[in-house]
C-alpha cells in the first residue's frame, strides 16, 4: 500500500491516502463481504510440524529400511514461519496419551546405542512427553520428532501467530488421529484409541488455546439449517468478512467420524469438522486425496470445503513430476497440501508448489464468483499507516 507524502508549507508532513489506496480499500471490503471462505484456494503443508530424522537414527532407518526412509526424508520449518510464507493450512497429526508417559521412551535412542552409532540430540529434553495430553507426531517409536510438543503448545504458536495478523485469511488445522500399532515385529508402543470422551478432552484442549471468537466451528455454519450438509448445499459458509482472522479445525482420519458424533448429531457443539463421505448430515468438509480433477471439481461446485494433496511420499519432488499438481491446482479443491510448499522446495529437484505470482490465495478457478478479485485477498493484514 502506498501513501502520498506532502510538504505543506515546510511546516512539516500530512499524510493523505492516496485514491489507489482508497479505492482499493472499498474493493477488498466488498469481496469481504461477498466472496464465502469455500471460494478461494490455499496452499498447506503436509505434516507441517515434521522435523525429521536425527542423523544416527536417519543412518539406521537407511540401511534397514530404504524405502521407508525415502518416503520419511522430508521436514519443515516452525509453524510461524511457514504462515508467515503464506501457508494457510497445516496438518498436525496427533495421539492420545491421557496419563502421559506412553510415548516418552521411543525406540530409537536405544537402537543408536546398541548400533554403536553417535548419540542423536535428546529429542524431550524438557520432559514434555511424560505429562498428559495430546501429542505430535508421526510414527510413535520411529519418526517422532516434532518441530513443536505438545498439541497446545503448537496450537499456542497458531493463536500467537495470528493474534499479530488479525486480519489473515482463515486459517486450517488439519487433524489426524494417529492409533494404528505397529507389526508386532517392530515392538513399538501400542496407541491409545480414541473413544468419544477422547475427543471430549480434545475439544477441550482446542477451546484452552482458542476462544470461541478465535474459531469457526460447525454450528456458525449449520446456522438455521437442519443439518451441515445442507448449509453448505445452500452454500451457507460464512464470508471472508466473518472469516478472517478466525482458525479452522478439520478432521482427516473419516474411520473415526462416527466416533466423534456420538451425542452429537450434524456435529452439534463440537470444534471440529469431520472429514465426511457426501451425503452425510455432518459433510461440510472431504477429503480427495485420489481424486480425479473432475470428482473434485463436482464436490466444489456442490459447496463442499475439499482438501487434495498435491504430491506424496517424495515421489514428485525427485522426479519433478508436476502432474498431480497441476491436476490439484485446476480442481478446484479448496486445501492444496504439499510437503514442498515454494519456501519449502525439494532438495532434489525444482520442485515446489505455490499459487500464480506466489500469492497467499486466489479466487476458485472451480467456484469463485465473478466479483472475486485475486488482489483483493492479497492483504493479510489491517489496511492501516502502521501495516504499510
Amino acid at each position: 500500500m502506498e501513501m502520498v507524502l506532502m510538504k505543506r508549507n515546510g511546516s512539516g508532513t500530512v499524510c493523505i491516502a492516496a485514491l489507489s489506496l482508497a479505492l482499493q480499500t472499498v474493493a477488498v471490503a466488498a469481496a469481504n463481504d461477498s466472496v464465502k471462505m469455500n471460494q478461494i484456494q490455499v496452499i498447506g503443508s503436509h505434516n507441517s510440524y515434521h522435523a525429521g530424522i536425527a542423523p544416527s537414527e536417519a543412518k539406521l532407518m537407511k540401511a534397514k529400511n530404504p524405502k521407508l526412509y525415502q518416503a520419511f526424508e522430508y521436514r519443515h520449518r516452525p509453524l510461524d514461519q511457514q504462515l508467515n510464507s503464506g501457508i494457510r493450512q497445516i496438518e498436525l497429526d496427533i495421539y492420545a496419551d491421557s496419563n502421559g508417559g506412553r510415548y516418552a521412551h521411543p525406540k530409537g535412542p536405544d537402537a543408536v546405542a546398541a548400533a554403536g552409532l553417535a548419540k542423536d540430540p535428546e529429542f524431550d529434553p524438557e520432559g514434555i512427553m511424560n505429562k498428559p495430553g495430546f501429542k505430535v507426531m508421526h510414527v510413535q517409536d520411529f519418526d517422532y520428532r516434532s518441530t513443536c510438543q505438545p498439541l497446545t503448545a503448537c496450537l499456542k504458536i497458531v493463536r500467537e501467530w495470528s493474534q499479530s495478523h488479525p486480519n489473515h485469511l482463515p486459517v486450517y488445522i488439519l487433524l489426524e488421529t494417529k492409533q494404528s500399532d505397529l507389526p508386532a515385529e517392530y515392538h513399538a508402543t501400542p496407541t491409545e484409541h480414541f473413544t468419544s470422551a477422547t475427543f471430549d478432552a480434545l475439544d477441550a484442549e482446542i477451546r484452552s488455546v482458542f476462544s470461541a471468537g478465535e474459531l469457526i466451528v460447525p454450528d456458525q455454519v449449520r446456522g438455521k439449517h437442519k443439518t451441515l450438509e445442507e448449509a453448505v448445499l445452500h452454500n451457507d459458509w460464512p464470508t471472508l468478512a466473518a472469516a478472517r482472522g478466525k482458525v479452522v479445525f478439520l478432521m482427516d482420519q473419516r474411520p473415526v467420524g462416527p466416533v466423534y458424533l456420538e451425542g452429537h448429531p450434524s456435529l452439534r457443539g463440537r470444534v471440529i469438522f469431520t472429514n465426511a463421505a457426501p451425503g452425510q448430515p455432518d459433510c461440510a468438509f472431504t477429503e480427495e486425496n485420489d481424486g480425479s480433477q473432475q470428482e473434485i471439481a463436482d464436490l466444489v461446485r456442490r459447496g463442499y470445503l475439499v482438501r487434495t494433496r498435491t504430491d506424496a511420499d517424495t515421489k514428485e519432488a525427485r522426479t519433478n513430476d508436476t502432474t498431480r499438481r497441476e491436476i490439484a491446482l485446476a480442481s478446484g479443491a479448496q486445501l492444496l497440501s504439499t510437503d514442498y510448499p515454494a519456501s519449502e522446495p525439494s532438495a532434489w529437484t525444482t520442485y515446489s508448489v505455490s499459487l500464480p505470482e506466489g500469492a497467499v490465495a486466489r479466487c476458485n478457478p472451480v467456484n469463485g464468483p465473478s466479483n472475486c478479485s485475486n488482489q483483493d485477498l492479497i492483504s493479510d493484514v489491517p489496511i492501516t499507516a502502521e501495516s504499510r
